[in-house]
C-alpha cells in the first residue's frame, strides 16, 4: 500500500489515536484500499453471476450471492464515506475491517466451509490495515478475523448436518494471519523510522539551502548561475546591482541581454578554457568588476557560476589602509617633521629680510618658503584623516552660512565677493558640522577659484531640493575649463591631482567629512566648468 510522511504532530501522539490528527496521506491510502475491495467484491459477483458452475456458493447459493451483492454495497459506502473523510479514520478502518471479516466469514459459510478456500481473502485486508494503521491494531484485527473463522467453522458443525469441522486448517489459517499483521506492523514500523529520517533529512536540507540562500545574498560580490543557452537561472542581490537584472527574478533573463560584454567572456572562456580577462565595466551600475568563471560538475558547456568582484571596493579597502598606515605614521612624526620645517621657514624670513639682497638668493628663498607650506599643508591634510570622524551635527540655516563663509573666504583670499553668485532660498535647513561644511565649501571654492575664469559671477552656489527623499543639493560651479571625462573616476583618490603645489588630499578629506555628516559629495559630468554636488541632510525639525 502506499504509505506518505504524515506532519510532526502526527509523530508526537502516536500513543494516544484519539488525539491524532490524520493528514491527507492516510486518508489517501484508505482510499485505494476501498477501491481494492471494491472490486474485490464486484469480482465475485461477477464470477457468481457468470459462472453457475463455480464452487462458489455451493452449500447456499442464495445467501452466497445475497452476501457478495452486500458486501460490494457495503465497499461502495465505505469508499464514498472515505472520500467524503467525514467520519473519523480510526473507526472507519475498525468497521471496514470487520465487515471484511463478517462477509467473507458468510461466504465461506455459504461455500462449504473453509475447504471453500475463501480465508485468504483475508490476508490482504489485514495487511493493508496494519500498513495504513502506521502498525497499530494490527494484531488485533488478525485475532477479529481468527475468532471470525474459528465461530464460522464451530457454526456450520452445529447447524450444518454432515459436515466435518476442520480446525485444524482453521488454525493454521489464524497463524497465517497473524503472521501477515505481525510482518505488517514490521514494516508499518520500518516505514515510520524511514519517514521520521527523511522528514528530518528533509528539514536539514532545507535549512542548508536557506543558509546557502542567505549567505549568497549576503556575498559583497555578484553571483550568477547561467546554462548551457545563455539564460540567467539564479543571481542574487549585488549581482542586480552590477547588470541590468529585473528585480526578483520573476523571468528567465538572456544574459547577452543584460551584459553583452559579460556574455562575449563568458562565451569565450566556455571554448578556450583558463583566460586572464581584462575588467569590465558594468553600465548599469558604473561599477569596475572582474569576473570569474567556475564550471558546475567540471562541464564548461552546462550550467557555470560566475562571480564579479567589485574592484572598486577592493581598491577603496586598500586606500583605507593606506590612509590608515600613513595616519598613524604621520601621527607619530608630525612633530619631528614640523620642527626643521618650521626652523627652514624661519631661517629663510631671516634671510629674506637682509639688506640689498640678490635676487637670485630671493627667487631661492622664495622656493624654499613655498615648499615647506606645501610639506606643512601635507602633514596638516594628512593629521586632519584621523580626526574626521569628530562631528557634531547641528541645524545650519544655508543661506545665513553660505553669506558668512563667502564673506570670510573673500577676505582670506582677497577676492571681491562679485565673483560668487548665489541662488539659494531661505527655506533651506541642512543637518552638519559647522566646521566640516566650511571645510568642504572652503576646498571646493579654492578649488574653483584657481581654475575659473576669475571674473564676476565666475562661481555659483546653488541649492535646490530633491524630488525623492529628505536631502537638499547644494552645488559649487565655475566656469572652468572643468575636470576631463578621463579623469572623473580619479578625482576623489587620495594624493591624485593636477596641480603642482597640491597635495592631493583636499577633496578626499571634503568626501570623509560628508560620509561623517551623513551627507555625500559627487563631481558630476559638465561641459560649461567644474560641477561638485554635496547632497545634505534636511533638517528633521525643520522639514
Amino acid at each position: 500500500m502506499t504509505t506518505s510522511l504524515p506532519q510532526a504532530k502526527s509523530w508526537q501522539s502516536t500513543a494516544d489515536a484519539s488525539a491524532t490528527i490524520y493528514p491527507e496521506p492516510f486518508w489517501r491510502s484508505l482510499l485505494y484500499f476501498n477501491v481494492y475491495r471494491l472490486l474485490m467484491a464486484s469480482g465475485i459477483v461477477a464470477t457468481t453471476w457468470l459462472s453457475p458452475e463455480s464452487s462458489f456458493g455451493s452449500y447456499n447459493p442464495r445467501l452466497f450471492l445475497y452476501a457478495a451483492l452486500t458486501y460490494t454495497a457495503f465497499s461502495g459506502i465505505a469508499l464514498l464515506l472515505t472520500r467524503m473523510q467525514r467520519l473519523y479514520f480510526n473507526w472507519q478502518l475498525a468497521v471496514q475491517i470487520c465487515g471484511d471479516v463478517v462477509f467473507v466469514a458468510i461466504l465461506m459459510y455459504s461455500s462449504g466451509g473453509i475447504q471453500s478456500g475463501l480465508g485468504p481473502l483475508l490476508l490482504a485486508p489485514l495487511a493493508a490495515a496494519g500498513l495504513i494503521s502506521r502498525g497499530r491494531l494490527a494484531l488485533f484485527y488478525a485475532s477479529i478475523a481468527s475468532i471470525g473463522i474459528l465461530l464460522e467453522e464451530s457454526y456450520a458443525l452445529l447447524y450444518v448436518e454432515g459436515y466435518h469441522a476442520q480446525y485444524l486448517q482453521a488454525g493454521l489459517l489464524s497463524l497465517g494471519y497473524f503472521a501477515v499483521a505481525w510482518l505488517a506492523h514490521k514494516l508499518a514500523k520500518h516505514a515510520i523510522a524511514n519517514e521520521k529520517l527523511a522528514w528530518q533529512r528533509g528539514i536539514d536540507l532545507a535549512s542548508m539551502a536557506e543558509v546557502n540562500q542567505l549567505v549568497i545574498q549576503d556575498m559583497q560580490d555578484g553571483v550568477l548561475v547561467v546554462d548551457e543557452n545563455g539564460k540567467i537561472r539564479q543571481h542574487n542581490l549585488q549581482a542586480e546591482r552590477f547588470i541590468s537584472l529585473t528585480p526578483g527574478g520573476a523571468a528567465v533573463q538572456e544574459l547577452a541581454d543584460c551584459a553583452p560584454l559579460l556574455a562575449s567572456q563568458l562565451e569565450a572562456w566556455r571554448n578556450s578554457g583558463n583566460i586572464d580577462f581584462d575588467l569590465l565595466q558594468m553600465s548599469a551600475s558604473n561599477t569596475l568588476v572582474r569576473a570569474r568563471f567556475v564550471a558546475v560538475k567540471g562541464d564548461r558547456r552546462i550550467n557555470t557560476v560566475i562571480f564579479l568582484e567589485d574592484i572598486s571596493r577592493i581598491q577603496a579597502q586598500a586606500q583605507q589602509l593606506k590612509l590608515a598606515a600613513l595616519g598613524r605614521l604621520t601621527a607619530n612624526i608630525a612633530h619631528e617633521i614640523r620642527n626643521p620645517l618650521s626652523a627652514i621657514s624661519h631661517a629663510a624670513e631671516l634671510l629674506e629680510e637682509e639688506k640689498n639682497p640678490d635676487p637670485a638668493h630671493l627667487r631661492m628663498l622664495r622656493i624654499i618658503r613655498d615648499n615647506t607650506q606645501r610639506l606643512d599643508e601635507i602633514v596638516q591634510n594628512v593629521l586632519q584623516l584621523n580626526r574626521r570622524d569628530r562631528a557634531t551635527l547641528e541645524s545650519l540655516h544655508l543661506v545665513s552660512f553660505v553669506h558668512t563663509f563667502i564673506t570670510d573666504f573673500c577676505h582670506a583670499e582677497k577676492i571681491s565677493s562679485d565673483v560668487f553668485v548665489l541662488d539659494i532660498t531661505d527655506q533651506y535647513i541642512v543637518n552638519f558640522d559647522r566646521g566640516h561644511l566650511n571645510q568642504v565649501l572652503w576646498n571646493l571654492c579654492h578649488n574653483a577659484w584657481r581654475y575659473c575664469c576669475k571674473q564676476p559671477g565666475s562661481i555659483q552656489l546653488r541649492a535646490t531640493e530633491r524630488a525623492a527623499g529628505n536631502n537638499i543639493n547644494l552645488d559649487v560651479i565655475d566656469d572652468g575649463p572643468g575636470i576631463p571625462s578621463a579623469l572623473l573616476s580619479h578625482s576623489f583618490e587620495p594624493f591624485f591631482t593636477t596641480a603642482a603645489s597640491g597635495s592631493g588630499l583636499g577633496l578626499y578629506i571634503a568626501r570623509e567629512m560628508c560620509k561623517v555628516n551623513g551627507a555625500a559629495l559627487d563631481c558630476l559630468e559638465s561641459t560649461t566648468g567644474g560641477h561638485f554636488r554635496i547632497v545634505c541632510r534636511k533638517s528633521v525639525s525643520h522639514a
